[in-house]
Order: structure tokens, then sequence, then C-alpha cells
């Protein structure tokens, strides 16, 4: 965690360059809405792929559509989400981006230039992509911290912020280790890393 004034690109560059001082090392993929210059930092200090939340963007999207067509537009993009691999995923969002391009030239134009980010999840597991595809695993949390902070109304200090906020993440990461079908598990994800140890010790397990 960190505080900031803002989720600008110069937050996000001096957080996850924190994140890299402090050895994260081998982060395949970042996660979140579309922040300003976040896509950018991710690639620049972390080597990582950036996946838009696709709940986010379809909000987005479906706001191109017309209160009419939000239905129709929304059926048409979860056929590409329903493919079985990313290839297969990516033609579909093109042949979807092109029907609707003769009605709709504005979202058939957003559809293009966030194709390969909202469709970065599908380059992983199967098994693993109902929990990358958008930041809902994270807005429940989010929804407590910031219930548990507008009790509390004006904080005096930083220091009490990092406090409060840092038990309850606290919180969460302990439910999180024990209730295995949360998130993920070490098992799963080893595999993916480039840190021979971590797939030997996961194999072993």
């Amino acid at each position: 965690m960190d505080i900031g004034p803002s989720e600008a690109e110069a937050f996000w560059t001096a957080f996850l360059r924190k994140l890299a001082r402090r050895s994260l090392r081998g982060v395949k993929l970042v996660v979140s809405d579309a922040h300003e210059g976040i896509k950018a930092t991710v690639a620049k200090v972390l080597n990582a792929s950036w996946q838009r939340c696709r709940v986010h963007f379809m909000r987005d999207a479906l706001a191109h559509a017309g209160k009419s067509g939000r239905r129709v537009v929304s059926a048409f993009i979860a056929t590409a989400f329903a493919q079985d691999d990313a290839e297969a995923a990516r033609a579909q969002w093109r042949k979807v981006a092109d029907q609707l391009r003769p009605k709709l030239p504005k979202l058939a134009g957003f559809l293009d230039d966030a194709e390969t980010d909202v469709l970065a999840y599908m380059t992983f597991p199967p098994q693993h992509r109902t929990k990358l595809h958008s930041t809902n695993p994270i807005e429940r949390l989010n929804g407590e911290i910031k219930r548990r902070t507008e009790v509390v109304g004006i904080f005096p200090n930083e220091d009490a912020i990092v406090r409060l906020i840092g038990a309850i993440l606290l919180e969460q990461n302990d439910e999180w280790a024990v209730q295995r079908a949360r998130y993920m598990t070490l098992e799963t994800i080893a595999p993916l890393s480039d840190d021979p140890s971590v797939s030997l010790t996961a194999i072993a397990s």
C-alpha cells in the first residue's frame, strides 16, 4: 500500500519502483482500471503485461452504444470472452468490431484500441482467467477500506492511515492465505514462474 495525492503516472511510477527496490520480481500481469499512465509504467518498471479491467471496460464501451443497443452490444462483445484461446478471442473481437463499425464507428474504434489490453488475460491458463480479467477480486476489499476510513473521517497524519488500512490488508492477507479457493494457489501459478526454485517447491509439495 502507499499514500499519494492522485493516481497519475508519477504516483504509479514511484509506487512500482518502490516495489521493485523491495525485490518484487517475475510479475507477469498487472490488472487495473484505465488509470492515466499505468499501462506504460507497468511495462517500463515491471516489464509486465497490463490487463484493463473487463468490467470497467464494458461500462465505458456500453456508453458508446446508446440505451437501446447496450444489451445487444454486450452480448456481441461477450462472444470474444467466451473463446477457448487468445488467438480465437482476438479473431472474434475484430469480427465484432467490424460488425459494429457501420452503425457505431466510435464504439468500433474503441474496441480496436482496447483489444490488446482487454484480452491480455487470455494468454494465461484457463483456470486463472476468471481471476485475472477484472479487478473484482479486490473490489470488495476496497469497499471495506472505504467503509472503515469513512468512519474515521479525517486522519491526523499518514501514520494513522497506514496503521488502520495496513491492519485491514493484513487481515485480508491472512484470510486469502488459508482459504485456498479464494484466489490462486502456489501450485497453479508455479508453472508460470521464471524462478526454478518456485516451480520445484510447488511440484514437491
